[in-house]
Order: structure tokens, then sequence, then C-alpha cells
């Protein structure tokens, strides 16, 4: 059983038709991996509600015309203008078969680090990673404690990923030296590119007061060259 449901009910509109439902104020989606995929519709508010709620890591218990089916979040469409959502594909799964999700990587402690105390800047590379296990093992997010981080030398890696028990990464061969943040002193660096800036638009300037016929014969005297040849 999962901590977030869903109503739909089967749709039989297909292509533009049930993009069209979006008028209706209905969300279309596929559910996958069942004996047949199904066709599905919900109301958008629910289904907005659930996604911010379930992520693409809790299992979600989908009612679907009465029948119940657990299943995580595959993907979602989201209309780049309105940024509302167009369409969502769910995955079904057992609750006794592990199953992979992707997982927020979250950073906790850096404020108090002796990077943070030092006015150093925390950049997070990598911000969510794949893992397996049962849905009802899956966790909401993974831990990285960033406390022990003091200079720009230091560094966040997936081996400092704490997993939860019964939870494992989804690519056994993951890099475990992957770097996931490091930390940078944004000062220093922005004072090295307006130096750089600075620097180039010196250098501009020492090109513009040279003039474009250095080097060259005054017209005269070349005028004059030719003259003494021709003779």
């Amino acid at each position: 059983m999962s901590d977030y449901n869903l109503s739909l009910s089967v749709r039989t509109e297909t292509g533009k038709k049930a993009l069209a439902l979006r008028e209706e104020g209905l969300v279309p989606s596929v559910i996958y991996g069942g004996k047949t995929d199904i066709l599905a519709k919900s109301p958008y508010n629910d289904t907005e509600k659930v996604l911010k709620l379930a992520g693409y890591h809790s299992p979600i218990d989908l009612v679907v015309d009465d029948k119940k089916t657990m299943a995580i979040v595959k993907s979602v469409q989201i209309d780049p203008v309105s940024r509302r959502i167009i369409a969502v594909s769910f995955q079904a799964v057992s609750a006794n078969k592990a199953v992979e999700a992707t997982t927020p990587i979250i950073i906790k402690n850096f404020e108090e680090s002796d990077a943070s105390k030092a006015h150093l800047t925390l950049d997070q590379i990598l911000e969510e990673i794949d893992v397996k296990a049962k849905p009802a093992d899956l966790p909401k997010e993974v831990v990285i404690d960033a406390s022990k981080l003091a200079t720009v030398e230091d560094k966040l890696f997936i081996r400092d990923i704490v997993l939860p028990e019964k939870v494992e990464f989804a690519d056994k061969e993951l890099d475990q030296d992957a770097v996931v943040a490091n930390v940078y002193d944004a000062v220093a660096e922005a004072a090295a590119r307006e130096e750089a800036e600075k620097a180039a638009a010196e250098a501009q300037v020492d090109a513009a007061d040279v003039p474009s016929d250095a080097g060259s014969k005054p017209e005269e005297e070349a005028t004059g060259g030719e003259e003494k040849a021709a003779e």
C-alpha cells in the first residue's frame, strides 16, 4: 500500500483528442508494465498534487475504475510555455519486487562546515541519482553530509551518499569517485574574472593606438622611388 493515491478512469481518446482533454481539466496518461497497457485520464488538480508529493521516487496507488494498481512515475510531459502537465507515463510495479527510481540528492550541514565559515560556495553538480529497492523502501531522497568540507580542494563524491537500508544504486558499476559537489571561492573567482576582462580591454586599447600604416613608406617616398626606377 502506498502513501499516495490517484483515481483515474479508462480513456478511449488518443492522439490529438487525448491532448484536447486538457480543455476539460483532465490529464491523459498511460500505465505500462501490467498485463496490458492502460490508457487513462485523471483530474488535473488531483494529478498535479500527487505528482508534486510523490515525484519520481515514491509509489502511487492508481485506482482505475475501482481497480487498484501500484505504480511509479516514469515521465511527465510539460507544456514549455504554460508549464502545465500535458501527459503522464506510469510504470506498474509489484510490492515485492525491486524497482528502479530517480531520487534527489540532498546535501546537508554545509552551513556547519569550515568552508561555509570561510565564505566559500558549494556547487552541486549532480542533483539526482537512480536507486533500486522495493516500492515501499524507495527513499524520497538520499543524503550527503557536507559538514567536513573545508577548502576549495574538497569535494563530495558518490561514495559519500548515505543509502538507507534495503536500497542500492541502480547502476552496480557506478563510479564511486564521481563528483557530486565541489567548493569554490566566488569572491576570488569574480575578482580574477574582473582582472582578466580589464587586461583584455587594455590590450584592445593598446592595439587601437598602433597606426594602421606603421612600418610602410610615406606615399611620396614610394612614388619617388618608382620614378627613379623608371629613369
